[in-house]
């Protein structure tokens, strides 16, 4: 199938990207820059120059593709509307990247109060997330427009990506304070739990839900879960800081991150399963995040 993938120049779209080509389809990939141009050609995706601002180079290039992904950004409601109009009543596929964060507590470190969430649990997103999980829920209600529409859910995604770019946000935030601090660290007391996925397995699940996702369908991806004290203390360990992990003050994490990612993306608890991508088939492989960390951030 040919796919128009946004984000093809990041962290989770040049993953989804290499891992669709390696399943036989064609990527065309949309990216800012032409600088880009070179390097996506070399990956083997056909670059197209543009923004997500670029409403007729949208519509235009998702009525020529079989399939859209959306990896560019989990927020950007104008983009997936020129998308959904663009596709309506063609039967073709389109796949919003949502974000765990809607999910998300605001606990700074504390221990999560809620349950662990399975795909069709419904839960009340904090006021900060109410536009995205009301976007999610407009695109898979646009099921009913003849959209195949899917939205992928990642959690706390790690490993090295396998597109242009390397590094994923949160254990890299956390190596980059032990390195500066010469000592881990974690928001407060660090017991918030995300659950976790390595891009890898990530890439594959979109390859899936392309192929064969169903529509109108809301998938978290996940493989397993840790504390950020437990992920701090490996990151410490793997650093060879003997001394163990730090608590950080929610003013000095905000400073350091911004008010909403210290809040929303390292102090929160995240924490679900993904029953309905196991369901598809999906069976990730790959180490578990302690482990990486033990095994790539001592070898970095």
């Amino acid at each position: 199938m040919k796919v128009f993938l946004t984000g093809a120049t990041g962290y989770v779209g040049g993953s989804i990207a290499t891992a669709l080509l390696a399943a036989g389809h064609r990527v065309v990939g949309l990216a800012r820059s032409t600088d880009a141009g070179p390097a996506l050609r070399e990956l083997g995706v056909e670059p197209v120059f543009g923004t997500l601002d670029d409403a007729d180079l949208l519509a235009e290039q998702a009525r020529a593709a079989d399939v859209v992904v959306n990896a560019a950004s989990s927020d950007h409601a104008a983009s997936v509307a020129v998308f959904l109009d663009a596709l309506a009543g063609s039967g073709k596929a389109y796949v919003q990247t949502s974000g765990a964060g809607v999910v998300a507590d605001q606990a700074r470190g504390a221990a999560a109060a809620g349950p662990v969430l399975s795909d069709d649990d419904e839960f009340t997103p904090e006021p900060e997330k109410a536009a995205r999980a009301a976007l999610d829920r407009s695109i898979l209600a646009a099921a009913g427009r003849g959209i195949r529409t899917v939205v992928v859910c990642p959690t706390l995604i790690y490993g090295h990506g396998l597109g242009l770019r390397r590094d994923s946000y949160q254990v890299p935030q956390l190596v980059e304070l032990a390195r500066r601090d010469g000592v881990p660290g974690h928001v407060g007391e660090g017991l918030n739990v995300w659950s976790a996925v390595h891009v890898a397995d990530l890439a594959d699940l979109y390859v899936l839900v392309v192929e064969k996702g169903e529509a109108g369908t809301f998938l978290f991806a996940e493989d397993g879960e840790a504390s950020f004290a437990d992920l701090a203390a490996a990151i410490g360990r793997a650093l060879g800081q003997e001394a163990p992990p730090r608590p950080l003050e929610f003013a000095a994490a905000a400073e350091l991150w911004g008010e909403g990612a210290a809040t929303f993306t390292m102090s929160s608890n995240v924490r679900v399963r993904a029953d309905r991508a196991r369901a598809l088939g999906w069976s990730p492989s790959r180490v578990p995040v302690l482990d990486w960390i033990a095994a790539e951030v001592r070898r970095a």
